[in-house]
């Protein structure tokens, strides 16, 4: 009875035991399974959005209302469903103006909303490469002269967006401009093609195709300015164009001229003037367009060349971000003493720390920019956006 119980089971053994690899496989497969089973299981646990059912809209409108706070948007998540958070959410932010015109910001903690982790947008300077040519929507806003600057919900200006990035070391850094862009196609062109990324390109208000030439400047790693007329002493016999801000217009006029140049490109950091020697000495003229400047988050670019500008002045009592051009470079234009006056801004540089030059888009500036700039890194120079040097009330 005994042996009868057993011989099956003997034979099974033996049986195995000529299959050995076919029980390891098996063996290895359910493991498999297991493994595969138990981390879908977890993925979806982490995953808000893994098998979880959506709530219909009625219920997320009675949420809504029960909490008194907006639904959370796709623009405030990442791709994980993780919700997003501005670095300054989690700090109450104070600013008080002392007696001598300072500003001193004042930052104390507060609890952040919500809980769980959240994913800190910390990138204020600069964009990414890939989107450069982009506007970020946040920072727009459509009136009936275009899509105009603004600064962002969560406090972000177009000046922060479109700069260029620099690495904040403490040496020699110099901006140059190169000006006029959009008024000639072929010239355009080949100062998009020719020049150095870190060198700032300035869009004429008037010029042709600017959205396009934007693109392609700002795909190829440059920061961009909009030049806008304004008056100059010798008005009308020397005309900047159409919608030139005049000191002579009201106020209100003025501004619509301003938006009327704002609403024909985005992407930019600021506004320089072109030629304006009369607007940019008459503080009363300036106040309001400058305020508004400086109301949608824009630095403002002096060319320097008018030794009766009011710019620092209006400027600080705006808090309006700014900066003044050191050094006109092609006052005479020959490529040899183009790269003269480059070398006395960078003795002015090596005196001050910082210098910038201005520059218009003639072929012998961009062939003289274009070979100082390659010779510049070696002697220690820092080539940065106009943007890095600005007097910025924001700047610690």
């Amino acid at each position: 009875m005994g042996t009868d119980l057993h011989a099956p089971l003997g034979r099974n053994r033996k049986t195995a035991s000529r299959r050995p690899g076919v029980l390891r496989l098996g063996r290895i497969a359910a493991s498999l399974c297991l493994f595969a089973i138990g981390g879908f299981s977890l993925y979806t646990a982490f995953r808000g959005d893994g098998l979880e059912r959506a709530k219909p809209p009625a219920a997320e409108q009675a949420a809504t209302q029960a909490s008194g706070k907006p639904p959370t948007t796709a623009a405030d998540q990442t791709a994980d469903g993780m919700p997003r958070a501005d670095p300054r959410s989690g700090a109450n932010v104070e600013q008080m103006i002392t007696g001598d015109g300072s500003v001193v910001t004042k930052y104390s903690p507060r609890p952040r909303d919500g809980s769980g982790p959240v994913l800190v947008d910390a990138m204020q300077i600069g964009q990414d490469p890939r989107m450069a040519a982009q506007p970020n929507e946040a920072l727009l806003e459509d009136t009936a002269f275009g899509r105009l600057p603004i600064v962002g919900p969560d406090g972000r200006r177009p000046m922060d967006q479109y700069a260029r990035p620099s690495s904040g070391a403490r040496g020699i850094r110099i901006a140059i401009v190169v000006s006029g862009l959009g008024l000639s196609q072929t010239g355009t062109q080949r100062a998009i093609a020719e020049l150095p990324e870190e060198i700032t390109l300035a869009f004429a208000a008037s010029g042709n195709s600017l959205q396009r030439w934007m693109q392609e400047a700002r795909r190829g790693g440059h920061e961009i300015l909009l030049q806008v007329p304004l008056e100059p002493f010798d008005y009308p016999a020397n005309d900047p164009g159409p919608e030139t801000l005049l000191t002579s217009k009201p106020a209100a006029r003025n501004i619509e001229s301003l938006h009327k140049a704002m609403g024909e490109i985005t992407n930019y950091t600021g506004i320089m003037n072109y030629l304006g020697g009369r607007f940019l000495s008459d503080p009363a003229a300036m106040e309001p367009v400058m305020r508004d400047i400086g109301k949608r988050g824009l630095l403002f670019l002096d060319d320097g060349t008018s030794a009766q500008s009011k710019t620092a002045t209006v400027a600080k009592g705006t808090e309006l971000p700014y900066a003044f051009a050191d050094l006109q470079l092609d006052g005479q234009v020959d490529i040899s003493a183009i790269l003269k006056k480059l070398d006395e801004l960078e003795r002015m540089a090596r005196k001050n720390g910082q210098a910038i030059g201005i520059a218009s888009a003639f072929d012998e500036s961009v062939d003289a920019i274009a070979k100082w700039s390659e010779e510049a890194s070696m002697r220690g120079i820092e080539v940065v956006g106009v943007a890095a040097l600005s007097n910025d009330p924001r700047s610690p």
